[in-house]
């Protein structure tokens, strides 16, 4: 599978367009597409995997570490793989580049297309192009220019190829439809875009009439095959796992390692009516509840019924989104209530980016002194009468760190708002299932 990294100089500076419009071109050209998002996103992925069909897969070097990279990379199948960078290209944690698009790049050994969106400028862009190039002596094999004129677009390619000896491989026209609205941190779920297949074969074609795929293939190379040792044993376990509009936010190889410890059933907290069987693990991953939460209120059945699995004991894990649900109410509105308080909306960011946790005290669902890498962002707050069990703390541009403390646990559910890979935390999850099987 020949493979490409698409990245740029920032957000919004025409990654995920340029990535949508590749995929949907590629498709259609008859090409089996892998794709694959640097980062803990969810949104985009879900995009990505709206056009091939293929489910896409998460490259987080902080989350899953550099062999849970690899080992994620090579579970991709296709003749091309694209790969979409996060934010700038050396934006990683911190204000150090470890962790970023040009790590990951430089991790699997892939070459980079840097999309830029330039405006009020001519040569100045070369030495800007420059000196991101050899920042860290990034592999920038091409470049694409975005939102921008044809007569603009002829300027910049001959002083980028004159002074930077980089080819450039198109441009993406200005165009008001290919704009996606956000939320919070990120893009809008594609189940709740109206007419999105129109703007994605409107990105499609844009890319097809005026970016050189063929060229762009040609400089993507054969990926390596590394190896892959992050699987599980069957223990014949029964899993439900929360899926819908409300919540969405899954990492594919976490719900490939729970598909492989036993039988996994997907179920909707909005459309359906109770839980169907008996369960030994609950997931309820992170999502937009607030957004859908007059309908996952008013499915009163659905609470009960998840409510009364726990009070009887049955395993849960809750993400984010997922532990606002299991608390009385969002906004004063009834959620399941299994925790004992309530959860609200904050007009801004309560905790963004990568933290580590450490489990501080006593509890019967993972070990005290257990360290995990997790990532949180989020817009809401819970106010709980539990005991937090974790002890989270995040880096600070200064040096200086952030502590607070999260993590509930009642019985046998454990719920947070760090989001968490497995492939980083393999003990974690066996702990979270128990020893059954």
């Amino acid at each position: 599978m020949k493979s490409i990294v698409i990245s740029s100089n920032e957000s919004g500076g025409g990654k995920t367009t340029v990535t949508l419009g590749l995929l949907k071109a590629l498709k259609d050209m008859g090409y089996k597409v892998q794709s694959y998002k640097v980062g803990p996103d969810y949104i985009d992925p879900d995009f990505h995997e709206y056009i091939t069909k293929v489910p896409a897969r998460n490259l987080d070097l902080y989350l899953m570490g550099e062999e849970g990279v690899k080992a994620s990379f090579s579970r991709g199948i296709g003749d091309v793989g694209i790969v979409e960078g996060v934010m700038g290209l050396y934006d990683g944690k911190g204000i150090s580049t470890e962790y970023s698009t040009s790590h990951v790049a430089k991790t699997l050994n892939l070459p980079i297309i840097l999309v830029l969106s330039p405006k009020g400028k001519s040569v100045t862009i070369c030495a800007e192009i420059n000196g991101i190039k050899d920042f860290e002596n990034a592999n920038i094999a091409g470049i694409i220019l975005n939102n921008i004129t044809e007569n603009y677009y002829k300027l910049l390619k001959i002083e980028i190829e004159k002074y930077c000896n980089i080819e450039v491989l198109g441009y993406i026209p200005k165009c008001e439809e290919l704009m996606l609205k956000s939320r919070h941190l990120g893009l809008v779920q594609s189940s709740e875009i109206e007419e999105l297949d129109r703007k994605i074969d409107i990105c499609g074609k844009l890319i097809m009439e005026n970016v050189n795929i063929k060229k762009l293939l040609k400089l993507s190379v054969p990926a390596k095959e590394y190896s892959d040792g992050f699987h599980l044993e069957n223990r014949k376990i029964k899993i439900a796992v929360a899926y819908d509009k409300a919540f969405s936010f899954y990492y594919r190889e976490n719900l490939e390692l729970l598909e492989e410890l036993g039988e996994v059933t997907y179920f909707s907290p909005l459309r359906d009516r109770e839980l169907k069987g008996d369960f030994d693990f609950i997931y309820l991953g992170g999502g937009y509840p607030e957004v859908f939460i007059e309908e996952l209120s008013n499915n009163k059945t659905m609470l009960k019924s998840i409510k009364s699995a726990l009070e009887n004991g049955v395993r849960c894990y809750a993400e984010c989104g997922g532990l606002m649900y299991l608390t009385k109410n969002i906004d004063g509105m009834e959620t399941v209530g299994f925790f004992n308080g309530s959860s609200s909306m904050t007009k801004r960011l309560q905790n963004f980016g990568y933290a580590e946790i450490q489990v501080s005290n006593e509890n019967n669902v993972l070990q005290k002194g257990f360290n995990i890498n997790c990532h949180e962002f989020h817009k809401s707050k819970v106010e709980l009468m539990e005991e937090a069990i974790y002890e989270v703390t995040k880096d600070n541009y200064d040096g200086t760190k952030k502590h607070w403390n999260c993590g509930y646990v009642k019985k046998n559910t454990l719920a947070a708002y760090g989001h968490v890979h497995f492939f980083g935390n393999m003990n974690m999850l066996l702990s979270l299932v128990g020893k059954k099987g």
